[in-house]
């Protein structure tokens, strides 16, 4: 008792223990159902998900011209039918995709000359596309979600990763591999159709639901703004289908395949010709597949479309089995490194009373870390694998500590002590430094996995310089001074 109020009486001790204590609280294991579970975020690896690697149908283009720039662009939007954007002086942004021959044709023809070619879109558009994705997940209702750009040193984002816990990769298509295009076209003669409003004149959106009341037909009702009210009616006026509603049916398109098609209704059509109408109804089919179709529809309505179109460039698919194989292997490898921890410990000094306080200090540093990864970070394969990293640089910085404060197996006077540990800590601290500096471009660099490996270790770094070391050099003072 006299040595655990002494080392309470320091103010490293008693800081790692409230951390230590509110980690425990943070991640909270518990039984529910019959099943033990925590707090902890676990990433892809370690559930059941789907990820998505999607491919930018776009390019980040340099270029030269005598031209006016706007002009210049001008002639180059007609040419290529596709959205151009200016995002430096001599770069545009090009929302279509075409090969480097194509556009350099272009390019000449327009007065320019193509000086440099990647395919993706800028940095900003790139944060568009995520902030419109995480908004179809949060309609879709899944929770753990992750979407991460996949930016390059040069600003071009080529891929965007998204991961998807708990959803099927059928599912996970539908949603995020799609661009989400809503477009709404009448028909003129024959098959000729001509366009007349897209999703962004939308302002709420339904949901699924059976219209009339009591049919078998699913369908996603929604309104128009003003303006889009006012296309809509003066292309009904300009198509004919006011006049003649069943010679000009009304289709809806959804990433350019038909979600709906059908003539105006007679009253619809007449109300069109004196005045704009808001409310839009459109049907998906019948049973479960117009259930499912209706729902994809009200989630593509309500985020919005890409302002790029993508294709699914690579996927996968974790099953619940294999995902409880990874965390019971990742648990029997976290006990393995622990135990062969401790044997190398007990080997070199053969001593308990440094043996257990340098365990309990090296566990309690991985429940920190724990508690924090449940506010901030995942836990994948790769952060896993940080936390282990971390449990062995950890005790190889405890083993520099003991060995520098230690004479002969004995704890020296207190103020020789003191200037030991200081010098000890310092040592740890340049180490601390040279980890933090390696790690910081993976943490900052959108890798995905690598990111986290990076972040955990960097976190683990901080926690052993700032916390735990301090606390232990106090520790194996106070059990050792006699």
């Amino acid at each position: 008792m006299s040595k655990l109020k002494a080392m309470l009486g320091h103010w490293q001790v008693v800081l790692m223990l409230i951390l230590i204590i509110g980690s425990a609280i943070a991640i909270y294991p518990r039984f529910e159902d019959g099943q033990f579970t925590t707090n902890l975020q676990y990433g892809l690896d370690l559930q059941e998900g789907t990820w998505l690697q999607m491919e930018f149908q776009a390019e980040v283009v340099g270029f030269e011209t005598d031209r006016p720039i706007e002009d210049f662009i001008s002639d180059l939007q007609t040419k290529l039918d596709a959205e151009i954007y200016l995002i430096q002086e001599d770069k545009l942004e090009i929302r279509k995709y075409y090969p480097r021959e194509t556009l350099e044709a272009e390019f000449t023809s327009a007065g320019g000359q193509l000086t440099s070619y990647e395919q993706g879109v800028s940095r900003e558009t790139a944060e568009d596309v995520k902030r419109i994705l995480e908004n179809k997940l949060n309609n879709l209702g899944t929770k753990d979600a992750r979407v991460n750009p996949l930016t390059g040193l040069n600003g071009v984002t080529h891929y965007i990763r998204v991961e998807l816990a708990g959803v099927s990769l059928a599912q996970a298509k539908e949603i995020v591999g799609k661009q989400g295009k809503f477009e709404i076209r009448i028909h003129t003669t024959g098959n000729q159709t001509e366009h007349v409003l897209y999703g962004d004149t939308i302002n709420t959106v339904g949901v699924p639901s059976h219209e009339p009341p009591g049919s078998l037909m699913w369908g996603v009702s929604f309104t128009l703004n003003e303006a889009g009210a006012k296309q809509f009616q003066e292309g009904a006026i300009a198509t004919g289908a006011v006049y003649d509603p069943e010679a000009h049916a009304l289709d809806m398109y959804l990433d350019d395949e038909v979600v709906y098609s059908a003539p105006l209704s007679e009253d619809l059509a007449a109300k069109l010709q004196t005045e704009p109408i808001r409310q839009l109804y459109a049907s998906t089919g019948t049973g479960d597949a117009g259930l499912t179709d209706a729902k994809n529809l009200e989630i593509h309505l309500r985020a919005g479309a890409l302002p790029v179109d993508v294709t699914v460039a690579g996927s996968g698919y974790v099953p619940a089995a294999l995902s409880e194989y990874f965390k019971l292997i990742c648990a029997l490898a976290f006990i393995a490194a622990a135990l062969a921890v401790g044997a190398v410990i007990y080997f070199r000094y053969h001593e308990a009373g440094i043996v257990v306080p340098m365990m309990a200090i090296n566990i309690s540093e991985i429940v920190i870390l724990l508690g924090i990864a449940t506010f901030i970070q995942q836990l994948d394969l790769a952060s896993i694998a940080a936390l282990i990293a971390v449990m062995g640089t950890g005790i190889d910085q405890l083993v520099i500590i003991t060995d520098e404060v230690l004479h002969e197996g004995k704890v020296p006077s207190s103020t020789v002590y003191t200037k030991r540990l200081t010098r000890a800590l310092g040592i740890i601290l340049v180490s601390a430094a040279t980890v933090i500096i390696a790690m910081l471009p993976l943490a900052l660099m959108d890798l995905s996995t690598l990111r986290g490996f990076a972040i955990i270790t960097i976190i683990g770094v901080v926690i052993g310089v700032g916390v735990t070391r301090p606390a232990y050099g106090e520790i194996i003072k106070e059990i050792l001074s006699k």
